[in-house]
Order: C-alpha cells, then sequence, then structure tokens
C-alpha cells in the first residue's frame, strides 16, 4: 500500500482517488478551498441553481466506469437525465435551428429542414469522418498516457494520418465539408470546448460534436455539480481522507523524488506519490523548485492559454418562450470574437457568441414560473493588460459589460432584462482567485496548433513520483476527458 497524496478535490483529484482507494491504497487530498469539485460547481441562492462549471455532461461512460468500479452504479450516485432538444442555435440573419439532444441522423435532418440545400448531406458526411477520428485516437490518445510524438506512431498509417488530418484546422475542415456558413459557425463552437481558436484548432477536434451527438447531452438533476458531491461521497466510503482548507505551497523532495507536500501552515505531509490536480502552470512555476521541472515550465511559457469567461447568473420571473436547456446566439462575424480574445491588443469582444444554460428542472428554480439563466461570454484571461490579458478587477467594467450583453442579446431577439429580478457576475478574475487558474484560463493551454495536444503536459511528469490530473494536463479539459486522466493516473501507478 502506497500512501497517495492529492494536491486539490476537483474532478480529477476526486476520481483518481476513488480509483486509487480500491487499489488498496492510502490516499488523502488536500483541498486549498471550503468545497470539493474545483470549476465543478451548482451554486445556490434563493431557490435558484446555477452551473457555474461545466453544464453539459457528455460521454457518461466514462463516470459509469468510474462508479462501477468503486462502488455502486452512476445512476444511483446522481439523477441522469437526457437533454432533449439538445441545443437552440440562433443566427445573425435571423434564422434558427433546435438540434436533438442525441442521433447525428437526428441532427442532420434538423439543419437541412432549417438551412436547405446540402445541409444535411453535409452535416452527415462531417459527423462520419468525426466517427473515423473518433475510432482512430480514442485508445491510443485520448486513453493513454501522453508519449510526445510517439504518440503520433500509433496512428502513422497514410489512410489513418489522411483521416485524422493532424496539420489541417478545424476551420479548413468546415470549409471542406460545410457549404453553409452557419453550419460552419456551428463546427466553430466546438474548439471552444477547449478554450481554443477554431482557427487553429486541429481538425481532429471534429470528434466533438460526433461524441456528443453519437453518445448524446445529459443534465444531472440538481445541476451538473452534484457529480462533485457524488465523487466526494464516493471517496469518502472507499476510505479517502479529504481535507478543506489545507493550502498546498510546496512538492516536497526528498532523494531526487516528490515525498509529499508542504502546506501554508508550514506542517510537511509525507507521502509515497503525489498528484497534483492543479493548473499545471501553476505547479510546475510555484510548487515544484527541482530542476526537473524547468522543462515543463518553459514549454507552458511558450503555449498559447486557453480563452477564459464571463459570466452572469441571473435569477429571471417568468418563462421564456423558444428557450431551450443549451441556447447559443451566434455574431455575424465570428472571427471578430476570435481577433479580441487571441489577437495583439486583447479586449472584451463587443459582439460576441451568448451562451445561456437555462435547465428545465425543478430543482434549479423556486417555482414554476421562474428560470435561472447560466450565461457564459468567451473572454481574454485577468491580467494587468501584457501578455494577452485584460483587467477584469474593476467592478464598474464588469457591471457595463454585462448591460452591454443584455442589450445584445435583446438586440438578437431575447430580452429578459425587465424580468432580472436579481443578477451575480464571475469574472476571469474571480475565477483566477478562487481556482488559482492563471488569468482564469478555464482550460489552462490552449489547442491552437497542430503540435498543442502533444505538448500538453504528460500525466507523468519528469519528477518521480510526480503525477499530474485535470483540465490542464493530458487528455485536456472537460469532464469526460479528466475521467479519462484519472483512468491513466491511476494505471501509471503500481497497485498494492
Amino acid at each position: 500500500m502506497s500512501r497517495i497524496l492529492v494536491i486539490g478535490a476537483g474532478v480529477g483529484g476526486l476520481a483518481v482517488g476513488a480509483r486509487l482507494a480500491v487499489r488498496r491504497h492510502d490516499v488523502t487530498i488536500m483541498e486549498q478551498g471550503a468545497r470539493v469539485g474545483g470549476k465543478l460547481h451548482t451554486y445556490r441562492r434563493d431557490g435558484f441553481a446555477f452551473d457555474t462549471g461545466p453544464s453539459l455532461f457528455t460521454l457518461p461512460a466514462v463516470y459509469r466506469d468510474l462508479f462501477l468500479k468503486t462502488g455502486a452504479p452512476l445512476e444511483e450516485a446522481v439523477d441522469l437525465q437526457p437533454v432533449e432538444p439538445g441545443f437552440g442555435y440562433h443566427f445573425a440573419d435571423g434564422s434558427n435551428v433546435v438540434v436533438p439532444g442525441v442521433d447525428p441522423a437526428r441532427a442532420a435532418r434538423a439543419f437541412g429542414e432549417a438551412f436547405g440545400g446540402s445541409a444535411a448531406d453535409d452535416w452527415r458526411r462531417l459527423i462520419e469522418r468525426g466517427g473515423q477520428m473518433w475510432r482512430l485516437t480514442r485508445e491510443p490518445f485520448l486513453q493513454s498516457p501522453l508519449d510526445g510524438w510517439r504518440t503520433l506512431l500509433k496512428v502513422a498509417s497514410p489512410s489513418a494520418v489522411r483521416t485524422v488530418a493532424p496539420r489541417t484546422t478545424l476551420r479548413e475542415l468546415g470549409r471542406e465539408y460545410l457549404a453553409d456558413p452557419r453550419l460552419r459557425q456551428v463546427l466553430d463552437r466546438y474548439a471552444t470546448y477547449s478554450g481554443s481558436d477554431p482557427r487553429r484548432a486541429p481538425a481532429v477536434f471534429a470528434t466533438i460534436p460526433y461524441m456528443e451527438q453519437t453518445f448524446g447531452a445529459w443534465h444531472l438533476g440538481g445541476g451538473v455539480g452534484t457529480l462533485a458531491d457524488a465523487l466526494a461521497k464516493r471517496c469518502d466510503e472507499r476510505g479517502v481522507d479529504i481535507r478543506l482548507g489545507q493550502d498546498v505551497v510546496e512538492v516536497v523532495m526528498r532523494d531526487g523524488r516528490a515525498a509529499g507536500v508542504r502546506l501554508a501552515s508550514g506542517d510537511v505531509c509525507e507521502a509515497d506519490v503525489v498528484i497534483a490536480n492543479v493548473d499545471a502552470h501553476h505547479l510546475y512555476q510555484d510548487l515544484v523548485k527541482d530542476p526537473a521541472a524547468r522543462k515543463p515550465a518553459r514549454a507552458l511559457e511558450k503555449a498559447t492559454p486557453a480563452l477564459a469567461g464571463f459570466v452572469m447568473l441571473l435569477a429571471v420571473r417568468g418563462r421564456t418562450p423558444g428557450i431551450h436547456h443549451h441556447n447559443v446566439w451566434f455574431p455575424a462575424d465570428y472571427d471578430g470574437e476570435f481577433d479580441a480574445i487571441f489577437g495583439r491588443a486583447p479586449h472584451a469582444a463587443q459582439d460576441p457568441a451568448i451562451y445561456a444554460c437555462v435547465p428545465d428542472d425543478p430543482l434549479m428554480r423556486p417555482n414554476e414560473d421562474s428560470e435561472a439563466w447560466f450565461i457564459l461570454v468567451n473572454t481574454p484571461r485577468n491580467g494587468d493588460g501584457r501578455e494577452g490579458t485584460v483587467d477584469w478587477s474593476a467592478p464598474e467594467a464588469a457591471e457595463a459589460y454585462a448591460d452591454h450583453l443584455l442589450a445584445l442579446l435583446a438586440a438578437r431577439g431575447t430580452d429578459i432584462r425587465d424580468r432580472i429580478l436579481w443578477r451575480e457576475l464571475r469574472t476571469p478574475a474571480d475565477l483566477e482567485r478562487t481556482t488559482r487558474a492563471p488569468g482564469g484560463s478555464i482550460y489552462g493551454s490552449s489547442s491552437n496548433g497542430p503540435r498543442a495536444a502533444f505538448q500538453r503536459p504528460a500525466n507523468r511528469s519528469p519528477v518521480p513520483g510526480l503525477f499530474l490530473v485535470g483540465g490542464s494536463a493530458h487528455p485536456g479539459g472537460g469532464l469526460p476527458l479528466v475521467g479519462m486522466g484519472a483512468e491513466i493516473v491511476a494505471d501509471l501507478i503500481p497497485r498494492a
């Protein structure tokens, strides 16, 4: 039995903790905050509830596997509900489309009926390509440890390379397959699932709509954040010791390997293995003093950070006609948003895509005549204005931007301003403060560029005895990939 210390009780830390506990390891999780879940959280006030992190649950098989292998099934731990329909998309020309929550064929028909022309056939062909990419990359890349460019050798046959198209961007793939510019906007949006720019993200991101439409869009009754509570409960049942309010300030080294952590209190907790469920940049820059950390730290300095997000939590009176669980209002110039975030002079986009999650869930509103709106807009990271950042610390700036976005939403045909009972705003500065994600970057480094995915920090660090899990490490951000990463890390540690 090994003594394993996990830094951070986010989803990755909880998932790897539960997996290692059933393998007879002694697991302790140190969390600097007052709750578990990290970025996954359901905020509650006055009977309203908002998923302030992930608001969409996909690929439930990842967590079905986790819960089955650590105890009772997932469905006994959370209220898993299919989302139907899946998305309502609204475009600048006034057109709309409602996309089913599952079944690529039904999604293609919906696009065809809304757009006409070749839209149905185009989307069907794109999803077929995404499925081919998924089957080629799932096991050797997403479910296996990252091994640099050697990982590519697993899919290096000429036919596989043609299918995955590692030097083709998602935008280029959209132009190849999709004649209608509105369909291309829908595809571009999937790059933002990892905080990236579709003009630079790899074509293999077409696996995301394939996965979403093939395995379904899901909700958890009471909020997706209930998954964090379920994971914490499973950890507790398996004997994992979760300690809240424990701020780790250093990974302690002994004889050239990670041997525990030092807390802000000065106490040292010893361990045989340390697993970091914190942002990789924070880990290598602030917590690890060993020279072996210099190389990954330099690589992260060169990587393009992922985008951040501006969030509004709106308690709304009444019900909104035509609103769905997931809604997106696209601008006329989608590139303008990415120019604002990733350009040389970053700023908050004045005409961005607006995403709203409005669950029809009685556990997330005080009564039938109300709605809980979670609105997210992609933004540059928080900072002093240099190195691709914007200063989000001024409260008046946040309030003004919120007013602007609500007016923009009204101009796009959905005006809820006179029905808002109250609102709370969350800026990248708030996310940085609460989760220590540098700049409030949601996913660590972006996947901008053909090599970005292979330069993401590996789960096995160059420091012996130190491992990484979570959205900033391989295989990436989002609940499915974080869950896969937890399994990878658990498998890297010898069984007791």
